[in-house]
């Protein structure tokens, strides 16, 4: 069972976003909340699986509630949610250490999906979010390359892949591997940039223009 927290100020989304929860056979959403200001008493003793976490919310924000779970409750997967396709912004969250960024006029499939993407290693995000980030990041002055990390080829082929969203089972599937391998590959590239998860591993990819 996967155990979801929402922090959204508006009642009438988190509602929905309960409700589309309690839908799915298994996941479950064992809190909600307006904003982040109580993050860490709310979840002290209640640690979810995945966040679902507005970014424009009074008080304590999204950014800010991230830096909280990473530094308090580091396990717990966060997917942002928000209205905004704004760039800055986008990149603050994944710095932060976001591990997924979907708009909030996805459909409701594609937010499941997303839940189930991040659970099983992915770091889900909207197609148009991926194409600003890149696109963002394409104009950035920064230029480092692969070498200095040592990358194989299939190595850089994999964390492009993790950069534009990728499951770790879609990126076996778009590259004729197993899962195995996929994973194998992953823990290789962790090592080799000195990061844990894949929301640093993106962020140091694009920062760093390496993909």
């Amino acid at each position: 069972m996967i155990k979801i927290v929402i922090f959204d100020d508006h009642t009438d989304r988190r509602e929905a976003l309960k409700l589309m929860i309690r839908f799915q056979k298994d996941m479950e959403c064992i809190g909600d909340y307006k904003d982040c200001s109580n993050l860490v008493n709310n979840l002290r003793n209640n640690h979810p699986d995945v966040v679902l976490m507005d970014i424009e919310m009074p008080g304590v924000d999204g950014i800010e509630g991230v830096k909280l779970l990473r530094t308090y409750i580091p396990d717990t997967l966060i997917i942002i949610q928000t209205v905004f396709e704004d760039d800055e912004k986008i990149f603050k969250c994944l710095q932060a250490g976001a591990h997924g960024y979907i708009l909030k006029k996805a459909p409701n499939e594609k937010l499941i999906e997303a839940i189930i993407d991040v659970v099983n290693g992915g770091a889900p995000m909207t197609p148009s979010v991926a194409r600003r980030v890149l696109n963002y990041f394409g104009r950035k002055s920064l230029k480092i390359h692969d070498d200095l990390y040592n990358l194989s080829q299939r190595e850089a082929d994999i964390l492009t892949h993790l950069v534009k969203g990728y499951s770790h089972k879609m990126i076996a599937a778009d590259l004729h591997i197993s899962i195995f391998t996929v994973n194998n590959h992953i823990k290789n590239i962790y090592q080799k940039l000195q990061v844990h998860n894949v929301s640093e591993a993106v962020v140091t990819a694009i920062q760093n223009k390496i993909v």
